[in-house]
């Protein structure tokens, strides 16, 4: 029986099938000179030659080369003492991807992978002009006892996610977004926030200066059964590129369900998610570990540029428990 000849339309779309399917070729000289762009990013400071060559693990003479083409194109540039940096269209690149660049949106593949990772629930907050206030929830395969719903506003006193936010903000943010904490959850009175002062209760609490400095140092806060009992929760701020706290997001789970030590591993898990969600962000780090995740994080970019497909995550549920 003759076969039926298939419409144009439908032999277009199988090679369009098939060519999505075939790795797509590149240039072999061009992947040699991104070695070297993502060896001087994860230095975060200017390099010389050799250094720079000795970053990207190859011989100079064969740097070189691409050093030349890449100045000339203003992708790198050279200071008076002929180490390279970044060029002028290396800065007009950046300036364009942070305008384009949605926290929000940048921040939904690392909480999809968390919540996968660490089989609990994970919430991300914004500072809203009520307060910290959860805008998205991924729950956790195992059911929770209490409902978090998005739009919720947390404490900034009472709750890790709130803790973590204030940690973060100057003081001329943070005072009057304090003396409204009673209207949130689990909002503290002013008496738990402020000391008795002349000039009006501006002057913080001795026991609050103290958490928030020590969430500052260590990186994550805990909340262990409170403010809701039986769930506990580990919480890590998000950086963008001025230094400014965008995000934090929050691993939550039923109490003794998982280690909540600030140097356990869903600790470290939400550590290296915020600090790769960070730098994705522009926000560049001082220590040394920092610049390693740095590192790791602009060769990460440099593979997900040559994917010739993107997944899209899925949405997130408006309604959770934790």
């Amino acid at each position: 029986m003759p076969k039926t000849p298939s419409s144009p339309i439908a032999s277009r779309k199988r090679a369009e099938t098939a060519s999505s399917a075939k790795p797509q070729r590149g240039i072999n000289s061009l992947d040699t000179t991104g070695e070297l762009l993502v060896a001087l990013v994860g230095s975060g400071e200017r390099l010389s030659l050799r250094d720079l060559s000795a970053a990207a693990d190859m011989p100079p003479a064969k740097a070189f080369p691409h050093l030349v083409s890449l100045l000339k194109i203003g992708l790198l540039s050279r200071d008076d003492n002929g180490d390279f940096e970044a060029g002028p269209l290396a800065l007009e690149l950046g300036l364009i991807a942070l305008q384009r660049l949605s926290p929000t949106r940048e921040a939904e593949p690392e909480i999809i992978e968390l919540a996968s990772a660490t089989e609990l629930s994970v919430a991300m907050a914004v500072l809203g002009p009520l307060g910290p206030t959860v805008v998205r929830l991924e729950e956790s395969a195992t059911p929770q006892h209490v409902s978090l719903r998005v739009g919720t506003v947390m404490s900034l006193v009472n709750t890790a996610i709130g803790r973590t936010c204030a940690a973060h903000l100057s003081a001329d943010v943070l005072a009057p977004l304090l003396a409204q904490d009673g209207l949130r959850l689990a909002g503290a009175a002013p008496g738990e926030i402020f000391e008795d002062s002349a000039a009006g209760k501006t002057a913080l609490s001795a026991p609050l200066r103290r958490r928030l400095a020590q969430i500052r140092a260590a990186g994550i806060d805990t909340a262990l059964g409170k403010p809701v009992p039986g769930i506990d929760s580990l919480a890590a701020p998000v950086f963008d590129h001025t230094g400014d706290i965008c995000l934090v997001i929050a691993l939550m789970g039923s109490a003794g369900s998982f280690d909540c030590d600030p140097h356990g591993e869903p600790a470290n898990r939400l550590r290296e998610a915020v600090q790769h969600l960070s730098r994705r962000l522009g926000w560049w780090p001082h220590d040394g570990a920092g610049k390693d995740a740095a590192k790791d994080a602009a060769k990460d970019a440099t593979k997900g540029a040559t994917k010739s497909a993107t997944k899209s995550a899925p949405k997130g549920a408006t309604r959770g428990t934790a």
